[in-house]
Order: C-alpha cells, then sequence, then structure tokens
C-alpha cells in the first residue's frame, strides 16, 4: 500500500481531493495512505520562517534547508520501516510518465516536497537524493499541484478504484504505450453538430473484431498525429505488428 508523506505549506490545498470523486475509495479504503506535514510547525521563531533571500543575489526567495530537514527527519521516524524516496517537484526534473506512476504505485510510496517561491537550498536535495519529477515543459507557482496531479494517477491504478478494473488498462499510455482513440456514446445522432453527427457505424455494428480493428487504428493515427515519438518507442519495443505498420504506411501515403 503507498504511502505518501506531503511537505506542504497549504496542507488545506488537499482536503477536497482526498474525499471527493472516484479515488477517494483508494483513500478511505487505505490502499493508499497520504498524510499531511505543514511545514511552518518545523520551522523555529516567532514567525516560523521557511525562505530567505538567496545567495548570489537576484528574485524571489529561496526554502531554507534546515525546516525541511527537521520536517523530513520527522517524517522518516513516522515511517521506519522503509526508504521510500524524497520526490521534489521542479520543471527542471525528469518528467512524470505513465511509467513512473505504475512505479510508485506498486511501491512503498514517496515523501512529497511541494516547494515554493524560487526553489529549496540544492543542499537538502542532495543530502537527501531527492528525485526530481516535472509535469511538464511549463512553471507552476508550487509543488502542491503536481503532488495531487502524482497522488490521483496513483490511486486510480489500486484495485478496487474504478468500476471496471480493465478501464485502466485501455488508457493512453499503458500496454503499447499509444494514446487511445476518440470515444462516443448516446444519442447516436447528435444534432448540434453541422448536419447532426453520427456515431461512427462501425460501432453501431456488434462486429467486435471489427470493432477493435477501428479502434486500433484509430489510436494508431492519433499517437502519430500528436505523438510520433510514441509510435518510434512501439516499434523498437516490438509493439507493432504487421497489420499497424500497414496501416502506419497507408497513413504516410495520404500525408499524415
Amino acid at each position: 500500500m503507498p504511502r505518501f508523506d506531503v511537505i506542504t505549506l497549504m496542507p488545506e490545498l488537499f482536503e477536497p481531493h482526498l474525499t471527493l470523486g472516484v479515488t477517494r475509495r483508494a483513500f478511505e479504503t487505505g490502499a493508499v495512505q497520504v498524510k499531511r506535514w505543514p511545514l511552518r510547525e518545523h520551522a523555529e521563531g516567532a514567525y516560523r520562517r521557511v525562505d530567505d533571500r538567496p545567495f548570489g543575489g537576484g528574485p524571489g526567495m529561496v526554502m531554507l534547508a534546515e525546516p525541511l530537514h527537521r520536517c523530513i527527519q520527522a517524517i522518516r521516524a513516522d515511517r521506519p520501516e522503509d526508504r521510500a524516496p524524497l520526490v521534489h517537484f521542479t520543471p527542471t526534473g525528469r518528467p512524470l510518465n505513465q511509467a513512473l506512476v505504475r512505479e510508485l504505485s506498486q511501491g512503498p510510496g514517496a515523501l512529497l516536497l511541494c516547494g515554493r517561491y524560487e526553489g529549496v537550498d540544492q543542499r537538502l536535495l542532495d543530502h537527501h537524493q531527492a528525485v526530481d519529477i516535472s509535469l511538464g515543459d511549463f512553471v507552476l507557482s508550487g509543488g502542491d499541484l503536481p503532488a495531487l496531479v502524482l497522488i490521483d494517477a496513483v490511486a486510480r491504478l489500486q484495485p478496487g478504484v474504478l468500476h471496471d478494473p480493465a478501464s485502466h488498462e485501455q488508457d493512453s499510455f499503458e500496454g503499447d504505450g499509444l494514446l487511445e482513440g476518440p470515444h462516443y456514446s448516446r444519442p447516436e445522432v447528435w444534432p448540434e453538430g453541422p448536419q447532426g453527427q453520427a456515431v461512427p457505424p462501425v460501432l453501431m455494428s456488434g462486429h467486435h473484431a471489427d470493432i477493435q480493428r477501428w479502434r486500433r487504428r484509430q489510436s494508431l493515427q492519433a499517437t502519430l498525429q500528436r505523438r510520433p515519438d510514441l509510435i518510434e518507442a512501439a516499434r523498437l519495443a516490438g509493439r507493432l505488428t504487421r497489420e499497424d505498420e500497414q496501416f502506419l504506411t497507408s497513413l504516410y501515403n495520404r500525408g499524415f
């Protein structure tokens, strides 16, 4: 059962997420444990200061090593049975992907350092061998949202959280690593679209082999258009069939 200890200046941000939505089952049953550690409780002085100006000058403030170190020590004492990694959310980190989510979902969890301000004193990160993780090529105001994203992604992989246990197996990036194709539901014809938009006939045919073939091709086409790097990765891993390659060739010939 993964456990996530969240080091944060804003613990109240996490409460709604832990009690709402389908993933709440993971937290209610203890399949995923989340414990919040307000950083200011580990700071000293009348003002409980956790940041200061950076050496060398420059804009912004830097989170101090000492209160963070005391907080991490308290967490380690509270979970002495494992050596879960310290995760630090930063734009300079390793991109968060489904493979890393699966790895964390099957392990003891992690300590999640939700940074703020300009950054965290590097000595603290080096001392605790922090794993730097990024959500993407953009900058947020802090690490709390990335922590919530990671917790959500891990929670939905736990048994009993989703209504259909096979749901996550068909997600984008799972299995063969490709993107999902489009989905449709009622009504069969949606009148708001131009001239009325109908569900693709193959999905109404009842021919499961044809439906699976159509879905596979939609997945290949979406991946080629939006993430061609994933096509190449699937090819190198031997996850594309001869039929896949033939369909991709037809897309290349049509200018995709």
